[in-house]
């Protein structure tokens, strides 16, 4: 049986599961039914139309895919409802193990996608504090160490001095569950590091020690709401048109890592993922670069 037929076969068995236990109106199952078969086009692209070949970073990729063609938030999240439904029937009948589709939330404005920063805004964004100062110098080097290791917000501010290895080039931080991970840190965040370390962190301290590497005048590590504050100043200060948050950086080092043709695993283990299909998220700019490329200079584009 070929994969178009097997999916074929599912969605005539969810269909007569409709009918006969659920008794919806043909109306509604016709909706249904024209979900699912989009999703089919869209499987049968992938060359994913198994049931078990779907994981939920196809359900991701599938929503970004129907962003990119203009539907809504209010139309995406139905498609999201109707696979919901489908998944949940397969489970039910023991086809599947699992409903991938479960595990995407279902905000109210619909599906929530990162927001990806250009190098340029990148740039413009870690530029922005004032280095005179050593504020200024411990600000750009949170920046540099966010954008260059992708770190989260809470694995940056509590990031302690035996976390940082100048020398061998990476750092050392605990996640989520308390999980650890190593991130290798780029040339540039090391120097901004080091600039810091040696001009900044003494003056902030004033002969206090403190087992943080990054501290405020009090000697105390800093507060995620003071530094989301910050990054918010600094995308003002850039004049960056986009709304700014830690957030959005180390989105836009997931992406560029993968623009650049890095591994999606090899991201995955960077960000902290426990899950691949957490990390696929970020390869719709990669794909759309793709896309674009081909357009441009293939010559039946």
């Amino acid at each position: 049986m070929d994969r178009a037929s097997d999916y074929l076969r599912h969605m005539d068995q969810y269909q007569t599961f409709l009918v006969m236990e659920k008794g919806l109106s043909k109306k509604t199952i016709e909706a249904y039914s024209t979900d699912l078969m989009r999703f089919g086009l869209f499987l049968e692209k992938k060359k994913a139309a198994r049931a078990a070949d779907i994981d939920t970073g196809l359900i991701l990729a599938y929503l970004i895919h129907l962003r990119d063609r203009g539907l809504s938030a209010r139309s995406r999240a139905r498609h999201l409802v109707s696979l919901r439904g489908f998944f949940k029937f397969l489970k039910n009948e023991k086809i599947i193990e699992k409903n991938p589709a479960q595990q995407v939330d279902l905000p109210k404005t619909g599906l929530h996608l990162p927001d990806v920063l250009t190098v340029a805004d990148i740039e413009a964004l870690i530029d922005a504090p004032d280095r005179n100062k050593p504020e200024g110098l411990r600000d750009a080097a949170m920046l540099e160490l966010l954008y260059g290791a992708g770190l989260r917000v809470s694995e940056l501010i509590r990031l302690a001095m035996t976390g940082i290895n100048l020398e061998a080039g990476f750092v050392r931080v605990f996640g989520k569950g308390s999980k650890e991970r190593v991130v290798p840190v780029g040339r540039l965040a090391l120097n901004a590091i080091r600039d810091y370390f040696e001009r900044s962190r003494p003056l902030l301290l004033k002969n206090r020690s403190s087992v943080y590497l990054f501290v405020t005048r009090r000697g105390s590590a800093m507060t995620r709401q003071s530094f989301w504050n910050l990054v918010g100043r600094y995308g003002r200060l850039a004049k960056l048109k986009k709304k700014i948050t830690p957030h959005s950086l180390r989105h836009s080092f997931a992406t560029h890592l993968l623009e650049g043709g890095a591994d999606l695993r090899a991201v995955q283990m960077m960000l902290g993922h426990a899950d691949i299909s957490t990390t696929q998220i970020y390869t719709h700019v990669a794909q759309r670069q793709l896309l674009e490329a081909h357009k441009k200079y293939h010559p039946r584009g």
